[in-house]
């Protein structure tokens, strides 16, 4: 079925939306190219194209060389370690047709979607940001504040945690509208865990400073590559690929710097995995404990400057985060409510339906990262993909964080209440701070009004001199979340527990905050109003929020409490080598005390073991199957080691 083609909404700081008629799919349609899925039956004949500038499908191509096609490829690059999950999940079908832009790109799409050969086709419609650019971070100026960290009752030597009431929240920083844990609930989290560099969040979003004096201890190497290189080093589909990708420009060159870029990429990315206890600017739900690492944030960048982006570059994304390691997906981004009140905004999609139907390779990205991220061997089996509920004002979350097998954030205030922005209700799953600067617009303390409020964190220095800045939104709101889910599969790790993702997501509503007690009366807040030229005294009834505000409020400490003994036990895995080739595992995650560590092997001609340490090297020689026995001061587990040349897919 042919694709309708509505803009993505960037759901960054709540701001006045950008009034606009409903997008066509024409208007929406990036000229010249569409999206194909073809039927599994015909895909070998595809791939024996050696010269992809036809499908090798006389039907297919009959319509393609009317259209003027001149290019022809896999939307999802070959890469060999993961192209049998690549294959299983009908990712290998989809391919990009670039053809004359002077044709008429509807009627060409229905009549490739009306042939037998072809399963889907979508338009490669353009990702704007729906909302006005104009409107920035706050800078945040150092030299003129003074909080200290101590007010925050922390440890952590983090000067400027004394502003993140989002952290910890004593109900003092302000004498109005601040309530006493009112925050994310981290403090206590802290002195369980602080992170771990296994654990990699995929930020897909702007660009990330990788070079800011508080990210770069945190920002995941692909260890593989070479930043910027123009050659693919491991292999993997994508050149240069060292801090992630930039899939707008398709270059290993992630970009954060252009005069129009936000610094929402980098903002994201400082509430995940700011440094902790480094001396130096905030703090971050798992960024570590001084020179003790926390969990990695790996840059996939979908947006950049003004630069038009596309769903092409989305769901490449997204795949490419599974392939590379990350179990969680941060999307501030989605679709405008269904629900949104269309004479400010273009209403999207309302049901489950609509949007398969209508982003059919968006769906089968997601659905390929949430089934195939993660380990059977490690913390998490599985990803999760976490997404802004949207800032629309509206009773339901957009999509596709709204979709079922996701998790939508709703963006609250300081006092637990919701930001006078945020979506909430239907498909919204879970509350954390997002900040609400229009709440506290008419206060004013120690030269600042409305912003403290809202969320301070790390921004590029075209955005704020000092590199922080304050944003709001209910995209400020989902790293608080997808944090906090890194931070309970670190703390996971830490116990040897093995979860599912679903597991996971359990215990995160299971674990949350009630708010509902607290949704009594008016709010009052101040709003822009483009006819009057004036901010206005609005008022929002909380009581109409009750039992719409998903799960609750997050709390990190509650959610690793409750991971510690859930799931099962870590356990050794099996290996799968190629003869010639090494692995390397450290014992340490599977076991508590890895003192006496060896291994036996019992056939040496397929394969041998050595021990350095707590890390145990693999080495395949012939091909067969053999076991092996580890054992320590904890115990003992017998493994299979399998050695196997790598098959025609790839799939070792």
């Amino acid at each position: 079925m042919m694709a309708s083609a509505f803009a993505l909404a960037f759901t960054s700081c709540e701001s006045e939306p950008i009034e606009e008629e409903e997008i066509s799919i024409k208007d929406a349609a990036m000229k010249g190219e569409l999206l194909v899925k073809f039927a599994p039956e015909v895909a070998e004949v595809i791939e024996a194209n050696a010269v992809m500038t036809k499908a090798g499908i006389p039907s297919v191509d009959e319509i393609l060389s009317i259209a003027g096609a001149y290019e022809f490829e896999r939307v999802f690059p070959v890469d060999s370690r993961n192209e049998d999950k690549t294959r299983e999940a009908g990712l290998h079908l989809w391919y990009i047709v670039r053809f004359d832009e002077g044709r008429d790109i509807e009627e060409i799409g229905k009549q490739l979607a009306a042939l037998g050969q072809v399963s889907g086709v979508e338009y490669n419609h353009t990702i704007k940001r729906a909302y006005n650019a104009e409107k920035r971070a706050i800078p945040f100026d150092i030299a003129s504040n003074a909080l200290v960290t101590k007010s925050q009752s922390s440890s952590f030597n983090d000067p400027l945690l004394g502003y993140q009431w989002n952290m910890i929240n004593t109900g003092d920083l302000w004498e109005r509208g601040f309530a006493p844990g009112a925050d994310a609930g981290v403090k206590d989290a802290w002195d369980l865990s602080t992170g771990d560099p296994s654990v990699i969040v995929a930020v897909v979003d702007e660009g990330i400073f990788y070079d800011h004096p508080d990210l770069a201890a945190s920002m995941w190497h692909n260890e593989g590559e070479i930043f910027a290189d123009p050659n693919d080093n491991d292999g993997n589909g994508y050149a240069g690929d060292y801090y992630g990708y930039n899939f707008v420009k398709e270059t290993g060159q992630v970009s954060y710097s252009l005069s129009a870029d936000t610094g929402h990429g980098s903002h994201v990315a400082g509430v995940i995995a700011a440094q902790n206890n480094n001396g130096i600017g905030i703090s971050s739900i798992a960024g570590g404990n001084g020179s003790t690492p926390g969990v990695k944030v790996m840059s996939c960048q979908i947006f950049s400057g003004n630069y038009v982006a596309s769903i092409l570059a989305e769901v490449k994304a997204v795949k490419y985060a599974a392939d590379n390691g990350a179990v969680i997906l941060q999307c501030s981004w989605g679709y405008t409510s269904g629900k949104a009140d269309p004479y400010d905004w273009a209403p999207q999609y309302s049901t489950d339906e609509q949007w398969m139907t209508d982003c059919p390779i968006e769906k089968d990205a997601l659905l390929y990262f949430i089934h195939n991220a993660g380990s059977p061997n490690g913390p998490i089996e599985g990803g999760i993909g976490v997404f802004a509920s949207g800032n629309e004002s509206a009773a339901a979350a957009g999509y596709p964080g709204a979709y079922g097998d996701f998790v939508s954030v709703i963006g609250t205030a300081p006092d637990f209440t919701p930001a006078v922005y945020t979506n909430y209700g239907l498909g919204a799953n879970i509350c954390a701070p997002g900040g609400d600067q229009d709440y506290f617009y008419d206060y004013e303390k120690d030269g600042h009004y409305g912003e403290i409020g809202c969320i301070l964190s790390t921004v590029p220095y075209h955005v704020s001199e000092s590199g922080y800045a304050y944003m709001e939104g209910s995209s400020m709101a989902t790293p608080h979340v997808s944090s906090a889910l890194a931070l309970a599969i670190s703390y996971a790790a830490q116990n040897h527990r093995h979860l599912s993702a679903d597991e996971y997501k359990e215990i995160l509503y299971s674990s949350c905050t009630p708010v509902d007690d607290r949704l009594e009366g008016p709010k009052f807040y101040y709003k822009y109003v483009a006819d009057l030229g004036q901010n206005q005294k609005k008022r929002m009834e909380l009581g109409s929020f009750k039992g719409k505000m998903g799960a609750g409020q997050l709390n990190v400490a509650a959610l690793l409490r409750g991971v510690k003994d859930a799931g099962s036990p870590m356990v050794f895995p099996n290996v799968f080598i190629a003869p010639g080739k090494s692995i390397v595992y450290n014992a340490g995650r599977y076991f508590d005390d890895v003192s006496g560590l060896k291994i036996t092997v019992k056939d040496q001609v397929i394969a041998a073991a050595a021990v350095l340490g707590s890390d145990i090297t693999i080495t395949g020689f012939a091909e067969g199957v053999t076991t092996a026995t580890v054992s320590c001061a904890s115990g003992s587990q017998e493994i299979t080691i399998t050695v196997k040349k790598s098959g025609g897919n790839g799939w070792l």
